[in-house]
């Protein structure tokens, strides 16, 4: 098998190339080393190692097989002669003893296999189609890491532009806040209307201390998946906005139902096998009393060496019995294992038709964004030169403050969730 390294190349089809690198993380290098620090990342070497020991242990079934014995009986009759014969043999001098009904026996056995009808063949296929199976299953597992930090990677972003709108929001009411002032001491404004300036300065510094604290969460929680200090993810590179091809789904389910297949026709083949006849070559020997000689032991209790030696055939017959109905039970599992592939699909178009969608409404709405933005900020200017002129009022402008500030978040918005819904649709079908 291959080593733990290119197992998980191979497997995880899904895994970012390294990229150079920069002052700002991308995504990419996010996805990659979140990989390469999950704890997860472990199973594959544990997976090769298991089902490597395994196929080696069905290998050496064809290995002699030694049993070493002790016996000691206790029998309740014996085989013995005739009495006239035991009579004529004691007439020549023979001593007649008769065997002994407690017997004893060391003994060794050998059996080495010749010819098993491929089962331990079948074994071993079946043990590899089943670390290739956990390994997909790992895949899936795996998998399933991308979508977390995309979550906080795309979170963080959001988090950053909210972050620079409120310092705009704030340099903006910061401005107004001293032209209000002015307007106080040259006494054309009253001091209320710098207060509620101020006040609304305030909220929005409290805004920016709940957006930083966000922010220092979403960076701790992709530094435990990166393994970098939480110090070193800012300055996040904004990934670009290609759209997938929907062509090709290069999911890991769809590997992972494949493997089960092969599973299930590993496990068919072994049941096949089993119906064959084996072959071994046998040996035995043993030391003890009684021996092959029966009528020497008669005469004579000393223990003694004896060995045999021949081939034995082997017919399983009663696995004719279930042998169908066990076959039947591995078609329903095939057709179990399709059924949810089928399922897995259907869903995945789904959700693949939902995000394309999701998508055209974010870029549609972006069409509107700068248009909207740009009428906003006419609105607001215009309103401050009706507070210095004095036909509107404090209240107006902040309404329009906050519209607009609204309008650029909106904005921000749209351009990270249509990001996010592309790299969500990057995800559904693995590209």
């Amino acid at each position: 098998m291959k080593t733990c390294l290119k197992t998980l190349c191979a497997c995880l089809g899904f895994l970012l190339p390294a990229t150079s690198v920069r002052a700002g993380l991308t995504l990419d290098e996010c996805q990659k080393l979140a990989y390469d620090n999950y704890p997860l990342l472990k199973r594959y070497c544990l997976i090769e190692q298991t089902t490597g020991f395994t196929v080696k242990n069905i290998s050496r079934g064809f290995l002699p097989q030694l049993t070493f014995t002790g016996q000691a009986t206790v029998q309740s009759d014996v085989a013995t002669l005739p009495g006239a014969l035991q009579d004529m043999l004691n007439s020549n001098g023979y001593d007649y003893e008769g065997l002994r009904k407690d017997q004893y026996r060391l003994a060794v056995d050998l059996n080495q296999l010749i010819y098993d009808g491929g089962n331990l063949k079948a074994q071993e296929e079946a043990a590899v189609a089943e670390g290739n199976a956990q390994a997909a299953k790992t895949d899936v597992d795996l998998y399933a890491v991308r979508s977390r930090v995309n979550d906080l990677f795309f979170g963080l972003l959001l988090l950053e532009d909210k972050i620079k709108l409120n310092a705009d929001l704030q340099t903006l009411l910061s401005a107004n806040c001293r032209k209000m002032a002015s307007k106080v001491r040259l006494g054309t404004a009253t001091q209320p209307d710098v207060d509620v300036l101020q006040a609304e300065l305030k909220k929005a510094q409290q805004d920016r201390t709940e957006l930083e604290a966000m922010q220092s969460s979403f960076r701790l929680m992709l530094s435990i998946f990166t393994g970098k200090e939480a110090s070193e993810i800012r300055d996040l590179e904004r990934p670009a906005a290609d759209l997938p091809s929907l062509g090709e789904n290069r999911r890991p389910e769809l590997r992972y139902f494949d493997a089960q297949i092969n599973k299930a026709n590993a496990q068919e083949k072994i049941l096949d096998r089993s119906l064959r006849p084996r072959l071994s070559l046998f040996a035995q020997g043993y030391y003890g009393y009684t021996g092959y000689d029966m009528f020497h032991d008669m005469l004579s209790h000393k223990w003694t060496l004896n060995a045999m030696a021949g081939l034995r055939l082997t017919w399983n017959i009663s696995s004719f019995y279930t042998h169908k109905d066990e076959k039947r039970k591995i078609g329903l599992t095939r057709r179990q294992i399709e059924t949810e592939r089928e399922t897995f699909l259907f869903n995945n178009k789904l959700q693949t038709t939902q995000e394309s969608e999701d998508i055209a409404k974010y870029r549609k709405l972006l069409a509107d964004d700068e248009e909207i933005i740009g009428l906003r900020t006419a609105v607001r200017q215009a309103t401050e030169s009706k507070l210095e002129r004095g036909v509107a009022d404090t209240n107006d402008l902040l309404a329009e403050i906050t519209r607009e500030n609204q309008a650029r978040t909106a904005h921000s918005t749209h351009q990270v969730e249509m990001l996010k819904h592309i790299y969500e649709l990057k995800y559904t079908i693995n590209q």
